[in-house]
């Protein structure tokens, strides 16, 4: 960082961002409908619904695009519809099973590249597409896919980081943007083996107990990830600017608000970094320690020169209206 860096724009740039303004939805709709209630046996809040399963957890999840993406990158928006679903499974600690589809178009020309792109994804992650909806006859494209995955009796939440835990963002940097949009692919044309084992990273560190929450990175970016998960565990810490891993020519303030193919924010306790870190070095991908959590509820990233600047409150007001009571258990 350069002397010219303004942290506090930083601050407000990952406030601001339209991936955190989606996030902010999520807050209204889960006191509607009520998911916040304080009996559920797995709480509301994770990139997947967890429901108990004999000795382990369904996992369901479902993604939902906009037209705009639809419309300007259709072969993707299909790709994505398997990848991030995926990437949500994985998140928790779990394996996808089989996904389904909803999807609209003006007609049958349309939807193609949707469902080349779903196709292909479908086959090198190695998931079947088991059925969903179409309609070839809509005024405008949309697409929905959602998946079904399962997970042992040891889960990855959001719920369950602990004030010392070190964070730690693992991203796969080996790839480029799709320009001029904010998407690193990360997966087109790579070898499925290879995608398929990076994914498998994840429900390894669950069932061999070195991670205690996880959360893909979404549209939010690296810190608007890390926001929700210390919001759901009723924490708070501070998040190294430098540390978080970035492709040397990207300029952190367009990777902060980048959607990568393959990221996630973990809470580890430190006695188990070293291995945590290691496991994606060994399958190329670049991890590192850039925080560490504490008590305070609020969250902040720092300089080089070790300046921090809040970028969320939790104390002051929610983000998406999910966490821990103030007696230290989830909702």
């Amino acid at each position: 960082m350069n002397a010219a860096f303004d942290l506090q724009a930083v601050a407000r740039q990952i406030r601001d961002a339209r991936g955190i303004g989606h996030k902010r939805d999520i807050d209204a709709v889960v006191a509607r409908l009520g998911l916040n209630s304080r009996h559920a046996a797995i709480p509301v809040g994770d990139d997947c619904a967890a429901i108990p399963d004999g000795d382990g957890h369904l996992l369901l999840a479902i993604e939902g695009f906009l037209d705009s993406f639809v419309s300007a990158d259709p072969y993707f928006a299909g790709y994505c519809g398997i990848m991030v679903n995926l990437s949500d499974v994985a998140a928790m600690g779990g394996r996808p099973l089989a996904v389904v589809d909803a999807l609209w178009s003006r007609d049958a020309a349309a939807a193609d590249p949707i469902l080349a792109g779903l196709s292909d994804a479908a086959a090198l992650y190695g998931v079947p597409v088991v059925g969903g909806h179409t309609n070839t006859r809509s005024k405008t494209g949309n697409l929905a896919v959602a998946v079904l995955g399962r997970a042992g009796p040891r889960l990855l939440t959001s719920f369950d980081a602990e004030p010392g835990d070190d964070l730690i963002v693992a991203i796969d940097l080996r790839g480029a943007f799709r320009e001029p949009h904010p998407y690193w692919d990360a997966s087109t044309g790579k070898p499925g083996e290879r995608l398929r084992g990076d994914l498998a990273l994840l429900p390894g560190l669950a069932e061999d107990g070195l991670c205690r929450a996880a959360k893909d990175i979404s549209m939010a970016g690296v810190v608007g990830t890390a926001l929700m998960l210390l919001e759901c565990s009723h924490v708070g810490g501070v998040i190294d600017l430098d540390a978080i891993p970035r492709p040397e020519h990207v300029p952190l303030a367009r990777w902060l608000t980048a959607f990568p193919s393959f990221g996630y924010v973990l809470s580890v306790r430190p006695d188990r970094t070293p291995t945590v870190i290691a496991r994606f070095a060994q399958r190329d991908i670049a991890a590192a320690q850039v925080g560490r959590l504490d008590e305070s509820r609020v969250a902040r990233v720092r300089d080089a020169a070790g300046v921090e600047a809040v970028v969320w409150d939790f104390v002051a007001g929610p983000l998406i209206g999910c966490g821990r009571d103030d007696a230290g258990t989830a909702p």
